[in-house]
């Protein structure tokens, strides 16, 4: 039997390798002749690199400019492409992630990508022809703007001014400089990762959906709000192309400055990693596949990685079991997705925080459990 074993990552417990190498324990305790594959799979949010990384890439480490201007260590990933040229693998989550700052209303106007723009520029630097941007887990709502600063990009205010970085100097721009942006960007292929549809900004867009997770409160929301509003109108005038579009709207608008100025496309995050990872070809020499993350919910259904690879491997008709932290969503609902069986570790944990504690130990016997009565 040939199993393989794609996990997406048990946040706040265990990596995506590491989930993949527990359920891998258990299914070779209950098949132990099986040739059991781990591939940690990723939809293009945080465990994109880590995914990337599994399957070939090289990892880099960079010292850039975080969130909030202190220095962060970031990881990055980069291949050479058959054809000539590479791709590199960039998560924005690394330079200008969440994780890097406290969520307050006075960072959710400071936060910025340039950072992110700093390993850009590595990475063109290193050869990179395209580029593919994991976009999840951003502190910023800059529509981008710090990371093109980086590149060279000079917003101007009324006095002629370089603004301040940040979401919240984004409304007192009225000009681009242009002079000093990077030539090269024109000669690199950017993929965006994204998997929400919602616009720039708008009651629906960056800053009133994803900007009280960062830290906004009502006025800091309105007014990174009026300034993704501002922004893109100055880019439709120094560009002529209307960013407002869905998808723009994730990491506080970060496509918004590369569909501006660079050949850049935005792609549903699972099917953008599973091309770059291989992991449809490891898909058509399997007989089962067994998944899973961290919660298994109504938010699981909508495209997110492990019910993508369910449905991809359902088209195929191979069976797929599922071990979940937590499941909470319907046998039924499972099924439709070509889910055979399932298993979620607070079956097994003596209660949440042991299964959190634990998670590794509980994750190989939740997969004995549901591979022995599948």
């Amino acid at each position: 039997m040939r199993i393989l074993i794609a996990p997406d990552k048990f946040k706040g417990s265990l990596t995506a390798a590491e989930a993949a190498a527990a359920i891998a324990e258990g299914a070779l305790r209950v098949y132990p002749d099986a040739v059991a594959t781990q591939f940690p799979i990723a939809d293009g949010g945080e465990g994109t690199l880590e995914a990337a990384v599994a399957a070939g890439y090289e990892e880099r480490l960079n010292a850039v400019v975080g969130p909030i201007l202190a220095p962060v260590g970031a990881a990055w990933a980069i291949r050479p492409n058959a054809g000539g040229g590479a791709t590199a693998v960039i998560e924005t989550a690394q330079a200008s992630g969440l994780a890097e700052m406290e969520p307050t209303p006075a960072n959710a106007l400071r936060a910025h990508s340039y950072g992110c723009g700093q390993l850009i520029a590595a990475a063109i630097d290193a050869g990179a022809t395209e580029i593919v941007l994991g976009v999840g887990g951003s502190a910023m709502t800059d529509g981008g703007s710090g990371a093109l600063r980086a590149l060279g990009l000079k917003p101007l205010d009324a006095a002629g001014n370089v603004v301040p970085l940040g979401g919240g100097s984004l409304a007192d721009i009225v000009a681009l400089d242009t002079s000093g942006l990077d030539p090269r960007l024109a000669g690199v292929a950017f993929r965006i990762a994204v998997d929400v549809q919602n616009p720039l900004y708008g009651l629906t867009g960056a800053a009133h959906v994803f900007g009280p997770q960062k830290g906004a409160d009502v006025d800091a929301t309105e007014l990174l709000d009026a300034g993704l509003r501002n922004y893109a109108s100055v880019l439709r005038e120094s560009t002529g192309r209307d960013v407002n579009v869905p998808g723009a709207g994730a990491a506080g608008g970060f496509p918004a400055s590369f569909l501006a100025f660079t050949n850049a496309t935005l792609e549903g995050g699972f099917a953008l990693v599973a091309g770059l990872t291989g992991l449809a070809g490891q898909l058509e020499n399997a007989d089962l596949v067994i998944t899973g993350e961290g919660s298994m919910d109504s938010q699981s259904l909508t495209g997110k990685a492990p019910i993508a690879l369910a449905d991809a491997a359902q088209g195929l008709g191979i069976p797929v079991i599922v071990v979940a932290g937590r499941i909470l969503v319907s046998p039924e609902e499972l099924a439709g997705h070509g889910v055979v069986a399932a298993a979620q570790l607070l079956d097994v944990a003596a209660g949440p925080d042991d299964a959190v504690a634990n998670a590794a130990k509980y994750l190989t016997w939740a997969t004995t459990q549901v591979l022995e009565g599948a």
